[in-house]
C-alpha cells in the first residue's frame, strides 16, 4: 500500500465574511488590516493561521501540499515561496481562474494529485492532529465526521452555526451514503446532539475529479464539493469510509472568530 503524503487545501474563498460585519472587539491593527482584505489564510495569530494548519499536517506525516488560490493572491504565494517557505512541508500552487464552487477548485489541483489518494481541507480550519493522522492512515477514501456535541464543546463554533453545517448519512457498513446539505430544523433534531457533522475534510482518489465534473452547480449557481461528494457515493457509486470524531474544529471564517482561534491557539506552535 503506498503512504499517503499529499494534502490540497482550498483557499480560493473570497474572504466576504471576514471582510464584512463591521469591527470585532479585541483585533490588532495587523488582524484588521488583513480582515479587510479577506485572505482568512494570512490573518496573522502570532503568525498567519495557514501555518497552524500546516504544521499540523506537518505533524500528521504529509508531505506535499497543493494550496489552491485565486489569481489575486499574490500575497499567500510570495509568503510561502519568499518570505517564509515552510520546512518540512514542500509546497506548490494551482490556480482556480474563477470562484467557480470548491468542486471546482479541487479540479485545479487535479494534476498535483495525479494518480495517487490524497487529502483536500479548507484553508480556513484547524483540523485535530490525530483526524488528520488517522484519515492518512486510513487505507482507503474516508471522510471525518465529527459529532456534534463535541464539535459544539472544544471549537469556537456556537450550535447555531452548526446547524447550518452539512450531515453525513452514515450506512449499516460505516460508510457514507450521502451529504445532506443546509439540512432543515425536523432533520438536525432526528439527529439531535450525536448529528455526524461534515466539516469539508476528506481523504479521496482521482475518481472524485470525474464527479467534480459532473456535479450540477448549486442554488447559489456554484459547483460545490459536497454535492460532488453527494453524486459520487450516489450515482457514481464510489466509497469513502466514515471515520467518527469526537473532536473540535476552529473555524475562522469571519473577524468575530479570530480572537477566539486566538486563544484557543495560544501556546500551539506553528512549524510548517
Amino acid at each position: 500500500m503506498t503512504e499517503l503524503r499529499k494534502a490540497v487545501i482550498l483557499a480560493r474563498g473570497l474572504g466576504s465574511r471576514m471582510r464584512s460585519g463591521g469591527e470585532a472587539a479585541g483585533l490588532t491593527p495587523d488582524q484588521s488590516r488583513v480582515a479587510d482584505t479577506g485572505m482568512k489564510a494570512l490573518v496573522p495569530i502570532e503568525r498567519p493561521f495557514l501555518d497552524y494548519v500546516l504544521s499540523a499536517l506537518a505533524d500528521a506525516g504529509y508531505q506535499q501540499v497543493c494550496l489552491v488560490v485565486g489569481p489575486e493572491h499574490q500575497a499567500i504565494r510570495d509568503y510561502y515561496t519568499l518570505a517564509a517557505p515552510p520546512r518540512r512541508l514542500a509546497v506548490t500552487f494551482a490556480v482556480q481562474q474563477e470562484p467557480r464552487g470548491t468542486a471546482d477548485a479541487l479540479l485545479a489541483a487535479e494534476a498535483f494529485a495525479g494518480a495517487d489518494e490524497f487529502v483536500v481541507m479548507n484553508s480556513d480550519n484547524y483540523y485535530p492532529i490525530p483526524v488528520l493522522t488517522e484519515l492518512r492512515t486510513a487505507g482507503e477514501p474516508s471522510v471525518p465526521l465529527f459529532e456534534r456535541r463535541t464539535l459544539v464543546r472544544e471549537s469556537n463554533i456556537p450550535d447555531e452555526r452548526v446547524r447550518a453545517y452539512a450531515i453525513g448519512m452514515v450506512g449499516d457498513d460505516g460508510y457514507l451514503k450521502g451529504i445532506v446539505e443546509k439540512p432543515d430544523p425536523a432533520t438536525f433534531e432526528r439527529y439531535g446532539e450525536d448529528a455526524p457533522i461534515s466539516m469539508n475534510c476528506w481523504r479521496f482518489g482521482p475518481a472524485i475529479f470525474d464527479a467534480c465534473r459532473h456535479v450540477a452547480p448549486s442554488a447559489r449557481g456554484e459547483l460545490e464539493l459536497p454535492q460532488a461528494v453527494d453524486l459520487f457515493v450516489g450515482k457514481m457509486g464510489g466509497r469513502l469510509r466514515v471515520i467518527s470524531c469526537r473532536a473540535g474544529v476552529l473555524d475562522l471564517s469571519s473577524r468575530s472568530d479570530i480572537a477566539a482561534v486566538a486563544e484557543r491557539l495560544r501556546g500551539v506552535e506553528a512549524r510548517p
